[in-house]
Parts: structure tokens; C-alpha cells; sequence
């Protein structure tokens, strides 16, 4: 009897290492997604704000050329 419950007691702890890993994996992945959130966002932030430059470039370079007429 003390055998089956030393084999029920090792499963157990067996579980529940892979219990933490599997929560450690899922942490990591959210933390990564957040990264890579962040970094997606930063980027279409300047995406953004090269776009306006360029727009308003452009409307300039049409002022000027309108005056050239």
C-alpha cells in the first residue's frame, strides 16, 4: 500500500512540475506579446508622424509650384 502511494505522491510532484512550467511558458509568452505590442506600436507611431511630415512637404511643394504658374 505505501508503495502505491509513494508512485501516487511522484506523479503528483511530476504534475505539478509541469504545471509550473506550463504557467513560466505562458507568463513568458504574454510578456513577449506585450514586447512585441509595444515595439509594433512605437513603430506605427513614427510611421505616423513620417507620413505627416511627407504630407505637409508635399502641400508645400504644391504651394511653390502653384506660385510658379
Amino acid at each position: 500500500m505505501s508503495d502505491i502511494k509513494q508512485q501516487i505522491f511522484q506523479e503528483l510532484a511530476v504534475l505539478d512540475d509541469m504545471v509550473a512550467r506550463l504557467r513560466s511558458t505562458a507568463t513568458n509568452a504574454g510578456r513577449q506579446t506585450d514586447l512585441e505590442v509595444a515595439i509594433l506600436t512605437e513603430q506605427v507611431r513614427a510611421l505616423r508622424d513620417k507620413n505627416a511630415r511627407a504630407a505637409d512637404m508635399v502641400e508645400q511643394s504644391i504651394s511653390i509650384l502653384k506660385k510658379l504658374k
